[in-house]
């Protein structure tokens, strides 16, 4: 009989190369193949064993597509500051603190102000000799400007260049402050500009078309931590091509206020700073990695980095309108780092092998997670409106009176949201002149307290959007220090005592209104006259407010609970402190679903999720083709999978199923596989099992020179046919065995 053979999806995946990727300093090596797409080399001179063309090899040779990434802001460029570039020293060029001292990343390697000096040093040493290695993607990360920093000679010199006026120190007021930061801002603006410009220019004269993207923290993580970056405005930039949201447990542990309390808020702030990135390049089509790690900076102990990437993981995935990932930056400290035990030893070890089991499935998801136009479960279209001047009025020490205590005044508008389960969105202010960022927006939540508009651009985008039927809830008492900056409310032909003055009076309400709700065409404003710190550092001091956004909203459904559904996989996240349920009420889910949070690949019937808790699912009910064998679910990637059938012969059919499975050495490998029944019969039109299971089941390892694992005397088990019906027409096998980075070859044949 004929046999038909049919190569399945791991071509057309291949086709969405740079779907995943990942960063190291080294060099490809069996510990650390983890098989995303593609791989940023990071530095020129970050690895003195392993010159970067060698590096890049390394990886080519492994089927990998390399990039470049490297910090702006600091790096490996001691040449530069020790004088061996150009014969004068260059230290004067690091960040300083009001006490003089150099603001450091490490040895010899201070946070730099980025002069035109040291972007030409930067562009000739680091960016000319990576595409000359035919590198046509580079990353430049982190471009930061502490807000303690301010006081070195070479700020000194920018500040007079850019405003034309002596060097003001900033601690001295909050208008000096606001100007610091704001000269930060621009001078890192200016620094990627200038860099992605001639990466591209010199790309062309090279036959490349190079693609510029910058690997930055959120913009919320940024101002909490006291850091400014260009963040939004990058999004104008022609030359630049996309983001890598910077989110991991490390930013989203630090704690903030919500009822009177301060606390880590892993899950909520996590979403928080996905959302403000996301929102940045929404409207604009520019491309979005997101982040996550599977440990942290931070040294914890192996509990703790689990159950928070866990965390961190389910709220990237919430956002189903973005599916490119970095999967994990520097694999060797998480594959051969040691971490503490548990949480009171000082013992440390590698990584247990049943997290490096759960981690690689859920790595390997992302190399299948689809895009989906769902939305995540809760009223939708309430959205907190942010600025890049968040972190304009952020200081080491309260200026003028002004304070806000871990950011309080973002997390007073967001964090009562989410902890009644509603999906709040961010509207970038920058963003307001996009069509799209308008899109699905019922309701725009505004505050002056800490930031402060750039442009009037955006108020005349606002008026409109109310005019033409939207809910405005502004919240703010407008008399910080910070309203009386020189800016643009306050100069030429406007003398506004505050931003919202302007803002209110295109919309044709009294400048200084009371609270209440007032109408503008076929809208309306509410609004409330507190900072929105109050509401979060007061107990119970949220109610005037979720009261205000009823009304402004219609009917908010408020709950403890998010989920969302892309594709196959079903992401469920449940909060804590919610108001509105009891403390300790769970969610269930009930159907059929694998566990790929477990690293056995558990069925299950139903899912408890408890407050506090994540969970991430393989939903059986949603596979979309059930007549075909796949793997749903392993710690490995899946290669060269073929499925072939030969015709029945007596009533019996013979099955072939194969692929390759990679992954890191000294890892455990689990799969779930798919495979279907061998006879269906039409009953009425409807196709149901024959009642006949799967016969003859064997099961073949080999690795890549042929040889079974019998022979290489390596363990492998099963857990055979799942005998249950799963959807009436399949079975499931579970697989175990041990990793290879040349790859387990797979081959199980039924009839």
């Amino acid at each position: 009989m004929l046999t038909t053979a049919l190569v399945l999806t791991t071509a057309a995946l291949w086709a969405q190369r740079e779907k995943t990727t990942f960063q190291t300093s080294g060099p490809w090596k069996p510990a650390t193949d983890i098989r995303a797409d593609a791989v940023m080399v990071y530095g020129v001179n970050d690895n003195r064993r392993h010159p970067f063309a060698e590096r890049v090899l390394s990886w080519r040779d492994r089927g990998y597509t390399a990039h470049f990434m490297t910090g702006i802001a600091w790096g490996q460029y001691q040449d530069y500051f020790t004088g061996q570039w150009d014969g004068t020293p260059h230290l004067d060029e690091g960040q300083k603190t009001l006490q003089g001292d150099t603001i450091w990343h490490g040895r010899m390697v201070p946070y730099i102000v980025p002069t035109e000096n040291y972007l030409k040093y930067f562009k000739e040493r680091h960016i000319k000799p990576v595409i000359d290695q035919g590198i046509d993607a580079i990353f430049l990360e982190e471009p930061e400007f502490w807000a303690r920093g301010g006081y070195s000679e070479a700020f000194k010199r920018e500040w007079q260049a850019y405003y034309g006026f002596p060097w003001r120190p900033q601690h001295e007021s909050a208008e000096n402050t606001y100007l610091s930061n704001k000269l930060k801002y621009h001078l890192y603006y200016r620094a990627l500009d200038e860099a992605f410009a001639y990466a591209k220019q010199y790309g062309r004269e090279k036959g490349l078309n190079v693609r510029c993207y910058v690997p930055t923290h959120s913009l919320l993580n940024y101002s909490q931590w006291q850091i400014v970056s260009p963040e939004a405005s990058l999004a104008s930039l022609k030359s630049c091509d996309g983001y890598i949201a910077q989110v991991w447990t490390g930013t989203s542990r630090e704690p903030n206020y919500y009822n009177g309390i301060a606390r880590e808020r892993v899950f909520e702030t996590a979403f928080l700073e996905y959302g403000c990135m996301e929102s940045m390049t929404r409207p604009t089509g520019r491309k979005m990695f997101f982040l996550t790690d599977p440990i942290e900076d931070r040294a914890r102990d192996w509990a703790d980095f689990k159950r928070n990437y866990q965390a961190t993981f389910t709220a990237q995935l919430l956002y189903p309108q973005v599916a490119d990932y970095e999967v994990m930056p520097w694999p060797d400290r998480i594959y051969e780092g040691l971490y503490r035990v548990s949480k009171d030893s000082e013992e440390r070890a590698l990584i247990p092998r049943f997290y490096s089991t759960q981690m690689q499935v859920m790595v390997n998801s992302l190399n299948l997670m689809p895009l989906s136009d769902n939305h995540v479960s809760g009223s939708q279209g309430v959205s907190v409106a942010m600025a890049n001047s968040l972190m304009f009025q952020r200081s080491p020490a309260p200026v003028e009176g002004y304070d806000d205590p871990q950011l309080s005044n973002f997390y007073g508008l967001t964090m009562p949201l989410l902890k009644r389960g509603i999906p709040v969105s961010i509207t970038h202010l920058e963003n307001t002149s996009y069509a799209d960022t308008w899109k699905d927006v019922k309701v725009l939540v505004l505050s002056y307290a800490n930031m402060k508009p750039l442009d009037p651009k955006a108020h005349e985008d606002i008026a409109r959007w109310v005019r033409q039927g939207g809910r405005l809830v502004y919240v703010g008492r407008d008399d910080d220090a910070y309203q009386s900056v020189q800016e643009w409310w306050n100069q030429g032909d406007n003398s506004f005592a505050a931003p919202s003055e302007h803002l209110f009076s295109l919309m044709m309400m009294p400048k200084r209104p009371v609270e209440g709700m007032f109408v503008y065409g076929q809208g309306r404003v509410f609004v409330i006259r507190k900072d929105p710190k109050e509401l979060v550092l007061n107990t119970g001091g949220d109610r005037q407010y979720i009261e205000t956004l009823q009304k402004a909203y219609g009917r908010l459904t408020l709950k403890n609970s998010f989920t969302l559904q892309r594709g196959p996989y079903l992401m469920a996240a449940v909060v804590d402190e919610c108001p509105v349920t009891k403390g300790d009420e769970p969610l269930h889910l009930k159907g059929r679903y694998i566990d790929l949070f477990d690293p056995e690949l558990p069925l299950l019937t139903e899912k408890v999720v408890y407050p506090g808790e994540q969970a991430f699912l393989l939903n059986l009910n949603k596979l979309s083709d059930k007549q075909r064998p796949q793997v749903l679910a392993a710690a490995s990637r899946q290669y060269n999978e073929r499925y072939s059938t030969q015709e029945p012969t007596y009533d019996t059919q013979h099955h072939v199923y194969s692929f390759t499975a990679k992954s890191p050495a000294n890892t455990d490998n689990v799969m779930c596989i798919w495979l279907p029944m061998k006879k269906q019969e039409v009953v009425k039109g409807f196709s149901v099992p024959s009642g006949k299971t799967i016969e003859n089941f064997r099961i073949r390892l080999t690795d890549k020179d042929g040889k079974t694992f019998e022979e290489l005397n390596r363990k492998y088990s099963y857990n055979g046919i799942n005998r249950q019906n799963i959807l009436g027409s399949t079975n499931l096998v579970w697989l175990h065995f041990e990793n290879m980075p040349d790859g387990v070859n797979v081959n199980i044949e039924w009839e």
